[in-house]
């Protein structure tokens, strides 16, 4: 049977590739690490990028920690017992350029004993401007990392990542999805647990390619300082949707997590206007009309 320390140990492999592929990518900044320690049981490798050539903000964190699970979790989680442990790796990037989207990637494994073990987990794109080529791209992406898994998983995982990152208060997706799942164990998916953890990695995999062939599409590509406007609005779409809404932020503030790790997600800069309104026949309201749910993008 796969364990925990074998999982653990293959997903700090997975950061130290992906940071690697991201400093290349962006060809100035490095990241700078930071190693912690939990109180309760734990620790991590939080790994921060700023001010580069391309990569404004980003992170790329590894944690694994264990402990007591806090009593509002465990109600959450419908348990009764309460000796944890999760790892995994977490991803955001914000670029400075408002055409270079934002990126979002997960992936998780939780244990409570041999019978309660699951892994979650997901990639999501949140561009500034939606270009319809990249979503297709981006969405064609996961699609085929899905497929060589299980033939419904981009299916249900693309209508998942629709219904979770919506932002109810605005009625509006934060970007055009991706693939999302928690919770996933081999009762429910028929796959044995070496096998979704093959799925998990492929994923965090998939990553790098993915992210560095839509970055070079765009990095070069001028913009205004109105776009630059734009960016730093939909920046805040994403701050309210973190502090709001995600699960992730709430298990690692409920569990009395590293709070800098925690918020890493959150940009450097961010705005919001009152009542701010895009004009009529702009990008920036073909945008809007495409921050919806269910959008067949493959």
């Amino acid at each position: 049977m796969i364990t925990k320390e074998h999982i653990a140990e293959t997903y700090q492999t997975i950061q130290d590739e992906i940071t690697q592929a991201l400093e290349a990518l962006d060809g100035k900044a490095k990241f700078q690490e930071e190693l912690w320690q939990r109180e309760g049981g734990g620790g991590g490798r939080t790994r921060i990028i700023q001010n580069g050539n391309i990569l404004e903000k980003g992170g790329v964190n590894f944690s694994a920690v264990h402990g007591k699970l806090p009593e509002p979790i465990k109600k959450s989680f419908g348990v009764d017992e309460d000796e944890f442990f999760a790892t995994g790796v977490s991803i955001v990037i914000h670029p400075n350029n408002p055409h270079v989207p934002i990126i979002h990637m997960n992936i998780r494994y939780f244990e409570l004993n041999d019978k309660i073990r699951w892994f979650g987990g997901g990639i999501d794109l949140t561009p500034h401007y939606v270009i319809e080529e990249d979503a297709k791209y981006f969405h064609q992406q996961m699609k085929t990392v899905c497929d060589k898994h299980h033939p419904t998983f981009y299916e249900e995982f693309k209508k998942w990542a629709d219904n979770y990152f919506f932002i109810k208060h605005r009625n509006e997706t934060r970007g055009i999805g991706g693939v999302f799942y928690d919770k996933l164990t081999p009762e429910k998916s028929g796959l044995s647990l070496e096998e979704l953890f093959n799925f998990s990695c492929d994923l965090g995999r998939t990553f790098a390619p993915t992210y560095a062939e839509l970055v070079n599409r765009h990095r070069h590509q001028s913009f205004t300082e109105k776009e630059k406007e734009w960016q730093l609005v939909r920046r805040g779409r994403y701050v309210e949707f973190n502090l709001v809404y995600d699960a992730g932020t709430k298990f690692g503030l409920e569990t009395n997590g590293r709070i800098e790790s925690i918020l890493m997600s959150l940009p450097t800069q961010a705005n919001w206007f009152y009542d701010y309104k895009v004009a009529a026949g702009s990008a920036e309201e073909k945008t809007l009309s495409l921050l919806k749910k269910d959008i067949n993008w493959v």
